[in-house]
């Protein structure tokens, strides 16, 4: 068993308990931890778009939720790195090393926001392969984690939740954590939060076909969880004023909201679609790196 570094101990304690009003926020900090490493993976090896993906899978009897993708993945040291320490950012580090030479938003960090996930899992475990060897780390909160060598066919990360019993208060139910397993929350919470990811998610779905014999066995088949719509694509008439602020927070991992914001559409010689935010206090010098643009988008942080 690993310690944590001293300071990361009594930040969890903290962050977990502090920083997060909502516990089903840990599942957009997961979908944006993949759809960052899809995106560091894509900048490296290439290839389509079309070839990456994220995947959710819960599983009620076992009462996990595994969070899966095809992205990087990370060698030992970057386990030890990245989850060793609580709020370090893989996602600046590989900014600075130069390996992106584009200004795509690298969204997710591993740090604070993966350990949100001990918000409704009493342990996680992470498999991941980056290059010939695989890893597992697992943790079950401040008293620290272990890392051994495993096998894993294909390079990306597996974070596996063990998902923390259902508590009552009074008789009533207080924490209902066996709801983040219900496949009509994870669509509601995907839909919610992480909409505008440019990674397919997908989760197996069950459904009943007509049968020939008038039986009608369950199947499961994937379904696109995501629209893939950037908010700034969207039509003004259907968002709302926590829309854009949910946006800012998450894309920037700010968690002031901003001051104001305008969305602008324009069409002519020139056609494009902007999304404007002032914050409301000086971003961090992380928040100045991530910035995105694109042929179809303006977007700037002051």
């Amino acid at each position: 068993m690993k310690e944590f570094k001293s300071e990361s101990k009594r930040l969890l304690d903290i962050m977990v308990n502090s920083i997060y009003t909502h516990k089903e926020i840990f599942l957009r900090e997961l979908i944006s931890n993949s759809s960052d490493a899809v995106s560091k993976r894509y900048y490296r090896d290439g290839g389509s778009r079309e070839d990456y993906r994220i995947e959710i899978k819960p599983d009620k009897q076992a009462r996990t939720l595994t969070v899966s993708d095809n992205g990087i993945g990370m060698t030992l040291q970057e386990l030890e790195d990245y989850l060793g320490t609580i709020a370090r950012s893989g996602s600046l580090s590989f900014k600075k090393d130069g390996e992106s030479e584009s200004d795509e938003s690298i969204i997710g960090q591993f740090g604070v926001g993966f350990y949100s996930a001990f918000m409704v899992a009493k342990a996680v475990k992470v498999i991941t392969k980056k290059d010939d060897t695989a890893y597992e780390w697992y943790s079950e909160g401040t008293d620290g984690y272990e890392i051994k060598e495993v096998e894993k066919e294909d390079i990306g990360t597996d974070i596996i939740l063990y998902l923390k019993d259902d508590t009552e208060a009074d008789g009533q139910p207080d924490e209902k954590y066996s709801n983040f397993l219900n496949e009509y929350e994870i669509k509601r919470l995907v839909k919610k939060y992480s909409d505008y990811i440019q990674v397919p998610i997908y989760m197996e779905e069950e459904f009943t076909p007509e049968a020939d014999d008038g039986e009608e066995p369950a199947e499961k088949k994937p379904v696109t969880l995501n629209s893939m719509v950037p908010l700034w694509r969207k039509n003004k008439n259907e968002l709302q004023e926590s829309d854009y602020s949910d946006f800012f927070r998450h894309q920037f991992s700010e968690y002031n909201q901003p001051l104001t914001h305008l969305h602008l559409k324009a069409e002519g010689s020139v056609s494009y679609d902007a999304l404007l935010y002032i914050p409301s206090k000086r971003l961090t010098g992380f928040t100045q790196r991530i910035i995105k643009r694109d042929c179809s988008c303006i977007r700037a942080a002051l």
